[in-house]
């Protein structure tokens, strides 16, 4: 696994370390990756699932340096409760993502929403935090969630991609809060940037930014297409959709496969080319 092992704190580059949490599940791949970014002092991104291990070893590897801020890509479960104790740990604010708890009967158990998430202040697209070396800028990238951030490192071209972009597997977009027009629209929005390598939150870094995201927005087209080709052919209900589309898929992965579907048939509905008629849908 080329992200683990567990607690440990790894120095990707100058600037930014990871720790990973020992969370895995077909979800999170390996688990929830922490970033620390800085060297005097830092900002913990995605502090991740609130257990007692990881904790301890994020404080092993602040090793009593200031900790500016706390940083939350979204409010999946796997992402911000940790940030509650580490605040406490540490005095340091709580920033990033919006409040955002929605009820959510999904197959995604393990990525509820963090109904207790509280941030001491919101990051708008474009706004700034900042230390001794190093500069975060957050880049608005609506689409996995409504609420979800990114953060440039600006001083070494790195940008932390929390669930939008993933080294190993692409996001799930499941409404009703996942929007599959908000997630293209964001994916095109990060091909126009020239950031040198992703450090996503699940998987390893991405060394070709511009290539992955070019592919992901292919490979989302590609579901599209087959979408309107099924529904051409009179297949209109959505686990019939799945059982064609994802053939060999983790039994485990059927739910949120069934859930990307009816995202991508929500944004054809949008568009004008699909409309629903009970539980089924068609061309429109």
């Amino acid at each position: 696994m080329t992200d683990a092992p567990t607690g440990q704190a790894i120095q990707l580059e100058p600037l930014v370390a990871r720790v990973l949490a020992a969370n895995p599940s077909p979800f999170t791949y390996t688990g929830t990756q922490t970033y620390l970014v800085g060297t005097s002092d830092l900002a913990i991104i995605d502090p991740g699932p609130d257990l007692p291990e990881h904790l301890e070893a994020l404080v092993a590897a602040i090793a009593g340096r200031p900790v500016v801020a706390i940083a939350c890509t979204h409010t999946h479960r796997d992402h911000s409760p940790a940030s509650r104790p580490l605040a406490a740990l540490t005095g340091a604010p709580i920033v990033g993502c919006a409040q955002l708890v929605l009820d959510d009967d999904g197959p995604r158990a393990d990525a509820a929403f963090d109904r207790d998430y509280a941030p001491d202040d919101v990051l708008a697209d474009g706004d700034c935090i900042g230390g001794t070396g190093w500069t975060l800028r957050a880049v608005a990238t609506p689409g996995h969630t409504s609420n979800h951030l990114c953060f440039a490192l600006e001083e070494s071209g790195a940008m932390f991609t929390g669930d939008h972009i993933m080294g190993w597997s692409t996001s799930v977009v499941a409404p009703p809060d996942g929007d599959m027009g908000a997630y293209m629209a964001s994916l095109d929005k990060l091909l126009g940037r020239e950031d040198r390598i992703y450090y996503p939150a699940h998987g390893k870094p991405v060394e070709k930014p511009q290539r992955l995201v070019r592919g992901m927005m292919g490979h989302r087209k590609q579901r599209e297409g087959q979408i309107l080709r099924l529904l051409g052919t009179g297949v209109g209900a959505i686990p019939a959709m799945v059982e064609r589309m994802y053939v060999g898929l983790d039994p485990r992965l059927t739910g949120a496969a069934g859930r990307s579907v009816l995202a991508h048939l929500l944004d054809l509905q949008n568009r004008g080319i699909v409309q629903q008629e009970g539980e089924a849908w068609k061309a429109a």
